[in-house]
């Protein structure tokens, strides 16, 4: 009794572990959520409502300086965390839409350290840019912070 009472919970937390793993976050398919959502249909283009509304594209280039390789986290359309060549670029689209017409989307970018002229480990140089311009830049690896910015439309 008590091995197959054992196997059974190990069956069942398997089962818990892959139905958690294989888990993403899914758009919403606009026309069904628009149909289904008595929220949406009661608003029905009400002045001041951002759902399904769309702001203007914007082009956002991450950038993190310095020679060798180094981890590198950035925060664009999504969460990513890897082992870089530098100097490393990425360059992302991302169009606010909803709610962060109002409140806004933060982009980051976390540099990996890197040796300096003076043999001590020190944060890398990051910058972002923003349609062009640069908006954010950690003073050439001078401030430990990251660099981040709030795009809104």
């Amino acid at each position: 009794m008590r091995k197959t009472a054992a196997s059974t919970l190990s069956l069942l937390a398997a089962a818990a572990l892959l139905t958690g793993c294989g888990s993403e976050k899914k758009e919403a398919d606009p026309a069904k959520t628009t149909a289904s959502s008595p929220s949406a249909s009661a608003a029905g283009g009400a002045k001041g409502s951002t759902s399904g509304k769309k702001g203007v594209p914007h082009q956002v280039v991450f950038e993190v300086g310095g020679t060798g390789a180094a981890q590198v986290m950035w925060i664009g359309n999504a969460n990513h965390f890897e082992q870089v060549t530098l100097p490393w670029t990425k360059t992302e689209s991302m169009q606010l839409e909803g709610a962060e017409l109002k409140i806004g989307v933060t982009v980051s970018v976390v540099p990996g350290s890197i040796k300096g002229q003076d043999g001590m480990l020190k944060a890398a140089p990051c910058t972002i840019k923003v349609d062009g311009k640069q908006v954010a830049d950690n003073q050439g690896g001078k401030s430990p912070e990251p660099c981040k910015y709030k795009i809104k439309d």
